[in-house]
């Protein structure tokens, strides 16, 4: 069992000294926070205690750029649980590239991914396109580079859960897959089970 402490720990040890970021768990909802007068630390906040709203949230972060860092929440908008398809739609615009990172940063602490389509109110919802854009941009970031925060933070899972052999293996099949086949794993097989064996 992975420890939301143990990410909390690891974020803070790489980013608190040089982007003076910390990451926050106990949230009722995920937010981020850029530092005020009273607060001198840009705070990443996850909900409660969980693995995943906290990779989720770094995630977030890994993308956003000086601009953004200095905007509650990044600047975007959020709808909560009940959107309407073109809010969803446009949730979804904005899902792909952190809930890519989220993917990568899974497999580096060996823990198993589900795409979120944080919306349990649209019926019958076919959430396939949205999940294969996830896995086309999974495999764009580790033929092409992740940005550089998200690369820090997943070396030192991969090195802290001591993943490197499932990580490599998950990045070779990946990197070497086409952009529609991704190594000839289908999407399911990819993102919905990621654990190391």
């Amino acid at each position: 069992m992975r420890s939301a402490n143990e990410l909390v720990q690891l974020f803070n040890d790489l980013f608190i000294g040089t982007y003076g970021t910390e990451l926050v768990a106990g949230g009722e909802e995920p937010i981020y926070l850029p530092a005020t007068k009273e607060d001198e630390l840009h705070r990443i906040v996850f909900t409660r205690d969980y693995f995943s709203s906290a990779l989720h949230e770094i995630s977030h972060w890994c993308i956003a750029g000086v601009e953004r860092r200095r905007r509650v929440d990044f600047g975007y908008w959020y709808e909560p649980d009940g959107r309407c398809l073109d809010q969803q739609r446009a949730f979804e615009g904005v899902e792909v590239k952190p809930q890519a990172l989220e993917c990568i940063f899974s497999v580096a602490a060996g823990i198993n991914f589900r795409v979120s389509v944080d919306n349990l109110n649209i019926s019958e919802y076919d959430s396939s396109v949205f999940t294969e854009k996830v896995r086309l941009q999974v495999a764009r970031y580790l033929r092409s580079g992740l940005p550089l925060r998200a690369q820090q933070f997943a070396e030192s899972l991969v090195e802290f859960y001591r993943q490197q052999q499932a990580f490599a293996g998950f990045c070779e099949e990946m990197a070497n897959g086409d952009d529609t086949e991704a190594g000839g794993l289908k999407p399911a097989q990819l993102l919905l089970s990621t654990a190391d064996a």
